[in-house]
């Protein structure tokens, strides 16, 4: 059971350590939990090497949490030097969507690389992931589903709700490079998220969506109602949601410098929590 982080780690993450130890007790398998910064799905050098990083700390909140082993590898156990490690197959979510795909280029075929050899390094049966990063957790999903045909080997990809700040901001490693002033603003994105779920019609939802964060003067890359699962267009205008057709609201912006992203479920009125 593994629980794969770029270290850095907070009370988000330890939501995650907690469900792979009670995962990995109901399978009787050990939890691990991987800390590798990985270079390969950063867009800007700067953005790597300002990454936090506090390995002795992110140890103990992993023994705390539970897991029984913490690998943190150096770059060159994940890519040995002179071997071949070709990004897998993208799946369509990962390239179709528009949202951090067009946002973040590069980003997406980063984060298969390293998932993928975190999977073959630790011998992973099953992974956890959070639901703040959604569309990350339907490519990792699609992705190992692929290489059940391919390679034999699928990892059952396990999601972990998001945990929130007391005013409903998604905690995040990056939240501590928020000032004060921008902190407060970045408030606005879980506000705008939480009053759109509540709009039983598609448009409208998106509509309150956009002008709540203006409100708040965020000026979002995108903030869009999509197909929970292909975070495609989902559905014909009229839709109103309904059992069987879930979707979700995603949120990208820029908050006093700093790139925050957010979701939450839309089913036409009855949203889920997260």
């Amino acid at each position: 059971m593994l629980v794969p982080t770029m270290g850095s780690l907070h009370a988000g993450h330890e939501s995650l350590l907690r469900l792979a130890r009670r995962e990995a007790d109901r399978r009787g398998v050990p939890a691990a939990a991987t800390v590798f910064v990985n270079p390969t799905q950063f867009n800007e050098s700067a953005d790597f090497d300002s990454y936090p990083r506090d390995l002795d700390r992110d140890a103990l909140i992993c023994e705390r949490c539970g897991i029984d082993v913490v690998f943190a590898p150096a770059p060159e156990v994940v890519y040995p030097p002179g071997e071949d490690h070709a990004v897998p197959v993208l799946p369509d979510v990962a390239t179709r969507p528009g949202l951090e795909d067009t946002f973040r280029p590069g980003h997406f075929p980063g984060v298969c690389q390293v998932v993928s050899r975190c999977f073959d390094l630790c011998d992973a049966s099953a992974a956890v992931f959070g639901e703040k990063d959604w569309q990350q957790l339907q490519v990792v999903r699609a992705m190992s589903e692929a290489q059940r045909g391919v390679r034999g080997r699928l990892v059952e990809i396990i999601p972990g709700e998001t945990v929130r700040e007391p005013d409903g901001l998604a905690m995040s490693s990056r939240n501590l490079l928020l000032s004060p002033e921008a902190r407060v603003e970045a408030g606005g994105i879980s506000e705008a998220l939480f009053v759109a779920a509540r709009e039983q019609d598609r448009d409208r939802a998106q509509g309150v969506l956009a002008d709540t964060l203006l409100r708040f003067g965020i000026d979002a890359e995108y903030a869009v109602l999509r197909d929970a699962r292909t975070l495609l267009e989902p559905v014909p205008r009229s839709h109103t949601g309904g059992p069987g057709v879930p979707c979700r609201l995603l949120v990208a912006a820029r908050v006093g410098g700093v790139r925050l992203i957010d979701n939450t479920g839309w089913r036409g009125g009855a949203a889920e929590p997260t």
